[in-house]
């Protein structure tokens, strides 16, 4: 099999304020953009090929729609209402859709709105090569209730309208270019998200009612409100409002040190469609690709392409030849593992494809190899309890990916809920060294069908047992027994949040330390690690079931070099409380709704102000 290798400099006009129009009877706000200030920006790619172009839409398969700019509007704006009204709350259903907009200026008047399970792309290199005019997310379906509006991803295009993206976990906004601000919840009503990287906001961007959020390596004119824990890394800190912690929400971290941007579709002239992987970056601020991309295109030729009529045969089979895999939206019910051996793989999902664990076994097992790259997964538990549904490298590992680490982007983990009794010992657990784990959520469903303390059964959400792991964006919620367990070395944690149990039965059935301690912890970081620190940590109890006693929301190793920087703790409702914040530090949460506090905890120490 013959491998091409061409390296490309693209130079072309960047219009500051959006992309320049491609017809000649654009409206007068595209002639205005025209008009603008212009600069000249380098894209630097390699291309990796192997054969002829895929240039073919039709490979994507039916739930894939790709348009042009020089498709009627009107078709445009009927396809995305239709899967919008399928998905506007189709929480638990089966369809998965993508909405691919190939590059140029799509009329004033469209808007699109983003269901469940439905992922929106521009194809350009840059975000700016694609302006789709409007997006929107509301929460009309649910009284204006954002809290349950997950799953789905809007990436790479510009916009030029005012924006509104009421979303809370499990949802992805990244390299969007808007020439407005954006708000995000829908108006008064609850939300509890999000993630937002790699995006730039010409207006102001509005957190209206989130309860918490992380904003990486984004930029903005200006920022306003917030109400628990909201981080901000890599983020010009002029931009974020003045105060600090405790007696605002914020948390800064002037510099993002190691980040893989995540992968993206593309299609070029010449070269067809493909995956896009930017070039890692460390200890940088503000957007990638401000001054143009730098990374890899790899052909759509060097890819299996997947269906949901695959079986973790076909799809280990294509791996094994040395594919990439593409999995195209849908549903991939899995008898055994899919099995990623071979270094610098690319796994990328389409509109939340979603792989069932359909007999007790796991979904994914990564070898322990350099620079694998994961994105866009939701993983479904299965009625057969599996021993975890994410497997990252091997026990005991020791070797250094530093240089090139894998990466997860965008990757989601479900246990009850849907069709499933879901059962699993622990969603995720990570051997591998220097692994960046960027938005996470694992999630032991609290609402809908199959759920119940003795139904949908997982005691823990994700272990780490590599070193030097960096995560950024990590929610975990719901499960039995300790949230998250934390047991390698050199760790590094940006924003973390977490619900524990809503059904614990009773107190007796909710204790630790092999029942000397009322409840779990939900971040425990293990007794043997020496050198950790985390960032933006926000825990909440609701006890809906029972009165339960709940010690501590983070138990840590009373140690110099293990230090927590501002984290809280808040009753949402029910009945008991949080005793304390870290260990045996802070105040309880005897009140709905107060957050309680500490910025600073380091070997037994805590400063709360």
């Amino acid at each position: 099999m013959k491998k091409i290798l061409l390296t490309l400099v693209c130079i072309f006009t960047l219009i500051l304020c959006g992309c320049a129009a491609s017809k000649e009877d654009t409206q007068t706000k595209d002639d205005t953009k025209q008009e603008s200030e212009t600069e000249t920006v380098e894209n630097h790619l390699t291309y990796e090929e192997d054969g002829d172009a895929v240039t073919d839409a039709g490979v994507f398969g039916e739930n894939v729609f790709v348009f042009s700019p020089d498709d009627a509007v009107e078709d445009v704006q009927k396809k995305a209402d239709e899967i919008y009204k399928k998905q506007e709350s189709n929480q638990f259903g089966d369809e998965r859709y993508a909405l691919l907009f190939l590059p140029g200026t799509y009329d004033s008047s469209l808007t699109v709105n983003v269901g469940y399970y439905t992922q929106v792309s521009g194809l350009g290199v840059m975000p700016t090569q694609t302006n789709i005019h409007k997006l929107w997310v509301n929460a009309d379906w649910m009284y204006h209730n954002a809290t349950c509006n997950f799953w789905r991803s809007a990436e790479n295009f510009s916009i030029d309208d005012y924006c509104m993206w009421a979303n809370s976990q499990a949802v992805s906004m990244r390299r969007v270019n808007s020439d407005d601000g954006i708000v995000l919840s829908d108006g008064e009503g609850w939300s509890s998200g999000g993630f937002i990287a790699d995006s730039k906001f010409n207006g102001v961007v509005s957190s209206g009612s989130q309860q918490q959020y992380l904003f990486r390596n984004d930029d903005w004119n200006y920022y306003e409100n917030g109400v628990w824990n909201m981080v901000f890394t890599g983020v010009n800190i002029n931009k974020i409002p003045m105060g600090g912690w405790p007696y605002v929400p914020y948390t800064r971290v002037e510099k993002t040190p190691n980040v893989q941007e995540k992968p993206y579709l593309c299609y070029d002239g010449e070269h067809g469609y493909g995956v896009v992987v930017p070039k890692r970056r460390t200890d940088c601020q503000g957007i990638s690709w401000n001054e143009g991309v730098t990374g890899t295109f790899y052909s759509l030729n060097q890819f299996y392409i997947a269906t949901p009529k695959d079986t973790a045969d076909t799809l280990n089979q294509a791996l094994e030849d040395g594919k990439h895999l593409l999995l195209t939206p849908g549903i991939y019910s899995l008898d055994k593992p899919i099995e990623v051996n071979n270094p610098n793989t690319i796994i990328y999902g389409m509109g939340l494809a979603t792989l069932e664990a359909a007999d007790g076994n796991e979904c994914m097992k990564l070898a322990d190899v350099d620079g694998i790259k994961v994105c866009g997964l939701l993983f479904d538990a299965g009625e057969k309890e599996s021993s975890t549904l994410l497997q990252v490298g091997t026990e005991k590992s020791h070797k250094d990916h530093s240089e090139n680490p894998s990466c997860f982007s965008d990757v989601y983990f479900r246990v009850g809920g849907g069709k499933y009794a879901g059962k699993v010992k622990s969603c995720v657990v990570i051997h591998s060294n220097n692994v960046i784990g960027d938005n996470f959520w694992v999630w032991r469903a609290d609402h809908s069908t199959n759920v119940g303390w003795d139904v949908n059964t997982a005691p823990n959400g994700i272990i780490i047992n590599g070193d030097d792991i960096t995560m950024y964006g990590l929610f975990v919620e719901h499960f039995q027994e300790y949230q998250t367990i934390w047991n390698g070395n050199g760790g590094k944690l940006y924003f973390y949040q977490s619900e524990m149990p809503y059904d614990a039965p009773d107190q007796k059935s909710y204790q630790s330390h092999d029942g000397t301690v009322n409840g779990y912890a939900s971040f425990k970081v293990s007794d043997n690690v020496k050198d950790f620190e985390g960032y933006g940590l926000g825990i909440y109890c609701y006890n809906r079931d029972a009165e339960i006693e709940i010690h501590s929301a983070a138990e840590v190793p009373k140690v110099k070099g293990v230090k927590l920087h501002n984290i809280c703790t808040v009753k949402l409702n029910g009945r008991g409380q949080i005793q304390h914040i870290v260990n045996d530090e802070g105040d309880a949460t005897e009140r709905g709704g107060n957050a309680m506090r500490i910025m600073e905890y380091e070997n037994g120490i805590k400063q709360s102000n």
